[in-house]
């Protein structure tokens, strides 16, 4: 088998879509076509070309001819790789009208090599970890199919991976054989690794951090004896990354240091800048202009103790909140806060001016975020021409999951946040109320330069006295992130005067279409729709309109222009603007 022309081929195969779109494009004025090929096969021929290096190069027809000749080989090399091994090229070259050249190959593939025999196995213990026994099923190519020889490399790699991720460090490969029949266009399979023993997790060492080796000793997955596992690595390295007191972190492990098959590892450490200070002006139609300060200490004491100071003044909102977070013992990564906040708000139907304070705990595992406890509301409020006062005693409680690509600018991503409040006890609290609320987005690019963005919300409470919910705990809707073409909070149940009063019901959805072209600028169409209302007094509103995008450097600016195409409430066009990331 001519492995080194296969190598080189695999290589070229595992060049970026970018690559092999490039490609495709021939040489200014030189006519490149390759015959009897499927389109698949065509385009890794062509990646797999010199030629199509010397697209832009001026070259004399001798060194043409001598890059043609050479290409008669690489796509030999390239129909091996792709498991046809009876393949026959033949090249053409002649002069144009352009003042270039006309380049053919005419290329028969050949009947393929398809496996007629496999035999994967793994010998020991190692085969029955679900990750080991895994790769294994997944190897191709299976029994029938085209043997293809990057995915037979990428197969065997995928084993070779597992097992070291699970432990067995000692692992070797006791049979490898590939047999291929030219004649009978077949191939046979044989692989066999000794997985050995199973490593475990020696003892681990921190260096240069600044607190005591109990506190970090939270932040480690495993135990001293635990079976050895990559993942385990990287999750202590995410975990200390996570906790925000470090600026590097490296967790190495020492296979050549295992003593009694435990393999130790050491955590390098370097203190995180301290205090933190940030500030951020921003502009939304929602609440205005407006400034973002907040000031935070990383840690107040060897216990990894937090404190932050946050100040959000702007045209209709005004809030202070004051926080102190204590790390939890154990290995599940919790946090317990406690915080007091002071909100001054404006919108298109309330104002309102409360005071809350809060006791959550908070965890974060598997790209999840759950958060939990109780909060105790109170301050006036005016909802239309109705003026409330009242103190609320109340559980509370959120589960997150967000994922994307990229965080400025996603391609692909999605989000979700479920959260509910339960009033546990009349105690402390003038009604009771329990409420359920889903927030869902979900985003894909449509080629290079277009992006699909649907969203959509759904809430529902119980209260016994409506009228006595401060406007943050009832729904609305209306505003940059809500039904554009409204106010902020203009869309609601009505009372008997007119006045929008919010609701305990609330159904919306968006689509929306993004497309950009040089500079990252861009444009977008978009439809939102939903109500929130009392009991089953459901009134569609509908807004629709066009915007101009940006990607700037933190998220994407966001200009829209929106007018209610369908409501009782409709107003006229509203301008909408905010900037920031999309998840």
């Amino acid at each position: 088998m001519p492995l080194l022309r296969i190598a080189l081929a695999c290589l070229a195969l595992s060049a970026s879509p970018g690559l092999l779109r490039a490609a495709n494009d021939a040489a200014p004025g030189l006519n490149l076509k390759i015959n009897g090929l499927k389109p698949g096969l065509e385009e890794a021929v062509r990646s797999g070309l010199t030629l199509q290096q010397y697209r832009d190069r001026a070259v004399s027809e001798a060194q043409l001819r001598r890059l043609v000749s050479r290409g008669e080989q690489e796509i030999v090399a390239t129909l091996e790789a792709w498991g046809y091994y009876s393949g026959a090229v033949k090249s053409h070259l002649q002069p144009n009208a352009a003042g270039s050249f006309d380049v053919a190959y005419d290329v028969d593939p050949g009947e393929p090599t398809r496996v007629t025999g496999s035999h994967v196995a793994v010998e020991g213990d190692a085969a029955a970890v679900p990750a080991v026994a895994s790769a294994l099923e997944s190897f191709v190519p299976k029994v029938g199919e085209r043997f293809d020889h990057a995915q037979y490399e990428a197969s065997k790699t995928a084993i070779e991976k597992a097992l070291g991720d699970a432990g067995f460090l000692g692992a070797k490969l006791v049979t490898h054989r590939v047999e291929v029949h030219s004649a009978r266009h077949t191939a046979d399979i044989e692989l066999a690794w000794n997985g050995g023993p199973r490593y475990k997790f020696g003892a681990t060492s921190f260096s240069g951090g600044q607190f005591s080796p109990q506190l970090l000793d939270r932040f480690m997955p495993w135990r001293e004896g635990d079976d050895y596992s990559s993942q385990q690595l990287l999750d202590m390295q995410q975990r200390l990354v996570g906790g925000d007191y470090f600026s590097t972190v490296t967790v190495q492990p020492h296979p050549e240091k295992a003593s009694d098959l435990k393999v130790p590892v050491e955590v390098a450490l370097t203190p995180a800048k301290r205090n933190i200070y940030s500030a951020a002006l921003y502009a939304s139609t929602d609440r205005g202009a407006g400034v973002d300060f907040s000031a935070q200490r990383r840690w107040l004491n060897d216990k990894g103790h937090k404190g932050q100071a946050e100040f959000d003044l702007a045209q209709r909102l005004k809030a202070v909140e004051l926080s102190y977070r204590i790390p939890l013992s154990g290995t599940r990564q919790r946090m317990l806060s406690f915080a007091g906040t002071y909100r001054d708000e404006e919108t298109e139907s309330s104002i309102s001016q409360t005071e809350k304070l809060a006791a959550n705990v908070s965890r974060k595992w598997s790209g999840y975020t759950t958060v939990y406890g109780l909060q105790f509301l109170s301050g006036d409020f005016e909802i239309g021409s109705e003026d409330g006062n009242s103190s609320l005693f109340f559980f509370e409680g959120a589960l997150t999951r967000s994922s994307s690509d990229q965080p400025a600018f996603a391609r692909r991503g999605y989000s979700y946040t479920l959260s509910a409040r339960l009033t546990p006890t009349e105690t402390l609290s003038d009604t009771r109320f329990a409420s359920l609320d889903l927030e869902v987005k979900w985003l894909r690019a449509l080629g290079t330069d277009t992006r699909l963005i649907l969203r959509g919300e759904t809430g529902a409470m119980k209260v016994d006295d409506f009228d006595l919910l401060p406007p943050e705990l009832r729904f609305f809707a209306g505003g940059d992130r809500s039904i554009r073409g409204f106010g902020y909070e203009e869309i609601g149940s009505r009372n008997e005067v007119g006045d929008v009063i919010g609701g305990d019901r609330l159904l919306e959805g968006s689509v929306e279409l993004e497309h950009y072209w040089r500079r990252g600028f861009g444009a977008a169409v978009f439809v939102d729709a939903g109500d929130a209302f009392l009991g089953e007094d459901f009134v569609l509103h509908v807004g629709a309109g066009v915007g101009v995008r940006w990607k700037s450097p933190v998220g994407v600016l966001r200009l829209d222009l929106a007018y209610p195409i369908e409501s009782i409430d409709a107003s006229g066009w509203q301008i909408h603007f905010n900037i920031g990331p999309d998840f």
